[in-house]
């Protein structure tokens, strides 16, 4: 990025949810890896945040003291449905994560997804000075690199895609794909997560559009593009010093104090058919079937914050999570102990922090994730370097973590078995593999994420 200019960011979720009260506007933060590892930077640099939201309008943020502003367009009931439970969520999403089954193409969700993508663009190129860099996140937002070509051919454009990219074999199924892949080739950057999603974009670039690749550039319709792989950090220093915290340990203490239990499990996920809830308790059922030594001996936390519950396929996986649930503690518990401790609802990153020093173990096994910033948040709050992470082998960030239990979640037999070594792991191995992990989690954070991004102009 041309040092004197600003960072215009394109996302579908923003930030923040704003709530008008009689004392002024209140925000909340909202859930997901996206909006948590884009605001550190927003904040960093400064900047203008095109995202969607209500209140529509323009917002500086903070409000006291202001480093970026945050400009909130309104979507309609129809854009909604559409665009968002629509395309986005009945299409793109599982498509993008292998789930064939469960995509639903419908044309005229795709309209509304282009009229939205437009949209986006036009707010964009709107606020754009000439020095400026825009940077659109995600498949949301995939053709909106195309639109803000056609308004500013001279734009400097980059491009992070947050979730797996398929194998073309499955991405060919999608009626757009010509356009989608023409939107993101519009892009001067291409960004991913792991070198497996960046080798299936360029495949299908050239099988689907007969581009050419050489190395990491893509040549189409007179425009260069470089892929790069560069999985997504966190603020590490941030939640380091939130885990060193005396709230956090009092937290911790009142949340031991009252579960009693010799060791804690601790799972965190957004509600949704990928993240392996259903697969995970049904590990954890094998577990205490096969090996009932284990009964009374660990508690697992499931944490699951709600979303897209206007999403009939999110609200049927919530149904069988709270079936689940049901049956292993209706098998296994005793009265007093209780294998699984569920809650369904949103917890402040502060409370999170607290759950991720108090457990022994993090459950993280998704049946495929675009990275997962769960594993990484929670060994970058194991100050003491102890602690084990049971990971599945289809979340992006088993590449960056392989001093974890790497597992197979549609396999209750491989699931408990990590389970199990994790319970037995000694001390000095946790240590170890904790030690090497954390410091790889603080040496590729949110800032070097950034900076292999933004100062691509630079040295271009």
């Amino acid at each position: 990025m041309n040092t004197q200019g600003r960072i215009i960011l394109v996302s579908h979720r923003g930030p923040y949810k704003l709530r008008p009260t009689p004392e002024g506007i209140k925000r909340e933060r909202t859930i997901g890896g996206l909006a948590t590892a884009l605001l550190p930077l927003i904040e960093r640099i400064g900047g203008v945040w095109i995202t969607s939201g209500e209140p529509a309008g323009r917002y500086r943020m903070p409000t006291r003291k202001p480093i970026f502003e945050l400009i909130y367009l309104s979507l309609t009931p129809e854009q909604k449905q559409k665009f968002y439970y629509g395309l986005s969520n009945n299409a793109l999403w599982p498509l993008c994560h292998s789930f064939l089954g469960r995509v639903h193409y419908d044309m005229s969700e795709w309209q509304v997804y282009e009229q939205v993508n437009a949209e986006f663009a036009k707010a964009a190129v709107r606020e754009a000075k000439e020095q400026d860099t825009y940077w659109v996140q995600d498949y949301q937002m995939a053709r909106a690199p195309f639109f803000i070509r056609e308004k500013n051919p001279a734009a400097q454009i980059l491009f992070f895609w947050h979730i797996p990219f398929p194998p073309v074999e499955i991405f060919r199924t999608l009626p757009w794909r010509r356009l989608v892949l023409e939107g993101l080739l519009s892009s001067n950057l291409r960004g991913f997560h792991t070198s497996e999603y960046s080798k299936n974009f360029i495949e299908a670039a050239v099988d689907l559009l007969g581009a050419r690749a050489e190395g990491d550039f893509i040549y189409y319709a007179g425009m260069r593009t470089k892929v790069q792989t560069r999985p997504i950090g966190i603020d590490f220093e941030a939640i380091d010093s939130i885990a060193r915290s005396s709230q956090t340990e009092a937290r911790i203490q009142k949340l031991t104090g009252a579960l009693r239990d010799d060791t804690l499990i601790i799972g965190v996920e957004r509600m949704d058919y990928t993240k392996g809830i259903v697969e995970r308790l049904r590990g954890v059922e094998y577990l205490l079937e096969q090996q009932p030594e284990w009964r009374g001996k660990f508690s697992l936390i499931q944490i699951v914050t709600p979303s897209r519950d206007g999403v009939e396929s999110y609200r049927q996986k919530k149904r069988e999570i709270d079936e689940m649930v049901g049956r292993v503690n209706g098998r296994f518990s005793d009265g007093i102990w209780i294998p699984v401790r569920y809650q369904y609802r949103s917890f402040p990153p502060a409370e999170l922090i607290a759950y991720y020093r108090a457990a022994d173990i993090a459950l993280v096994t998704p049946l495929r994730d675009g990275l997962n910033l769960v594993a990484k948040e929670y060994v970058a709050a194991r100050i003491h370097e102890d602690g084990v992470v049971v990971l599945s082998e289809f979340a992006g960030v088993a590449n960056q973590l392989p001093e974890a239990i790497i597992t197979n979640p549609y396999s209750q037999e491989d699931l408990a078995g990590a389970i199990d070594r994790a319970l037995r792991m000694p001390k000095t191995d946790q240590i170890k593999r904790m030690k090497a992990m954390r410091e790889r989690v603080k040496t590729q954070d949110i800032r070097w994420w950034v900076d292999g991004f933004i100062n691509y102009f630079d040295h271009d």
